[in-house]
C-alpha cells in the first residue's frame, strides 16, 4: 500500500496505487466508468485537476496481495477486496529552473480490504457516525482546498464514503478514509460491502488490470 498524506482514501486498512499516465488498455468488454471531474485548483507552481471513476471493480492481482498481507498482519483472514474508485490527477504548470511549460499526470486507485473483522453493535456503529456528522462540514471544506470543490448534486453535498466502513470500526474522521462518491455509487457501495466481508464472488477472485475505459 502506499500512503499519501494528501490522498483522501488511503489507510491502513486501504489501499492505494500509484502510477504515472502511460498508455491504459481497458480489459475487452470495459464498460465507461461513472465519473466527475472537478475545476481546476492552483497549486505551487501552476495548476492541478482531480477527476473520480466510479467503480466498484473487482481488485487487479495487485491489490489483492496487498489486502492479503493487511489482513494477515492484523490477524485476520482475507474474505475479499473492493476497488472502489480511481482519482486520476493532471497538472499544467511550469518548470522552476527552466521556464517551460510542461504537463503530467497520475492515477490512484482507492480498494478496500474486506478483513474477517468483527462487526461492532448498533450503538457503536451509531456514535460513530454521529462523530462523523458533526466534522462533516469542515471536513468536505478541508478536502475542497487539497483537490478541487466537493462535488454536489443541486444544492446538496455527495455523500462521504469511508473505505473501511464504521460496522466494522473504520475511523469516521481519518482523511484517509473518506472520499467524496456520487450518490447511486454510494448506494451501491453500501449494497456490496456484505458480500465482500461474505467472501462471496465477484469480490473474492481477481480482476483486470484497467476494468474501465476513461470516456
Amino acid at each position: 500500500m502506499v500512503s499519501l498524506p494528501l490522498l483522501a482514501g488511503c489507510g491502513s486498512t486501504n489501499g492505494a496505487s500509484s502510477s504515472f499516465e502511460p498508455k491504459r488498455t481497458p480489459a475487452p468488454g470495459a464498460r465507461p466508468a461513472v465519473k466527475k471531474e472537478l475545476p481546476w485548483l492552483n497549486v505551487p507552481g501552476g495548476r492541478m485537476r482531480t477527476t473520480l471513476f466510479y467503480g466498484p471493480w473487482q481488485c487487479r492481482r495487485e491489490f489483492m496481495n496487498d489486502c492479503q498481507r493487511q489482513c494477515a498482519r492484523e490477524g485476520h483472514p482475507l474474505k475479499g477486496c473492493m476497488w472502489l474508485a480511481d482519482l486520476k490527477f493532471d497538472w499544467e504548470g511550469q518548470l522552476i529552473l527552466l521556464p517551460i511549460p510542461v504537463e503530467g499526470g497520475s492515477r490512484y486507485g482507492i480498494y478496500h480490504c474486506c478483513c474477517d473483522y468483527p462487526a461492532l453493535l448498533p450503538e457503536e456503529t451509531t456514535s460513530r457516525r454521529r462523530e462523523w456528522e458533526r466534522i462533516r462540514k469542515s471536513f468536505r471544506q478541508s478536502w475542497s482546498e487539497k483537490f478541487g470543490v466537493w462535488p454536489s448534486s443541486g444544492n446538496k453535498a455527495w455523500p462521504g464514503h469511508h473505505i473501511r466502513d464504521l460496522w466494522h470500526s473504520g475511523d469516521p474522521v481519518d482523511p484517509n478514509n473518506v472520499f467524496p462518491a456520487q450518490p447511486d455509487v454510494h448506494d451501491l457501495y453500501n449494497r456490496v460491502y456484505p458480500a465482500c466481508y461474505a467472501g462471496q464472488p465477484p469480490w473474492n477472485t481477481t480482476g483486470p488490470d484497467v476494468p474501465y475505459t476513461d470516456h
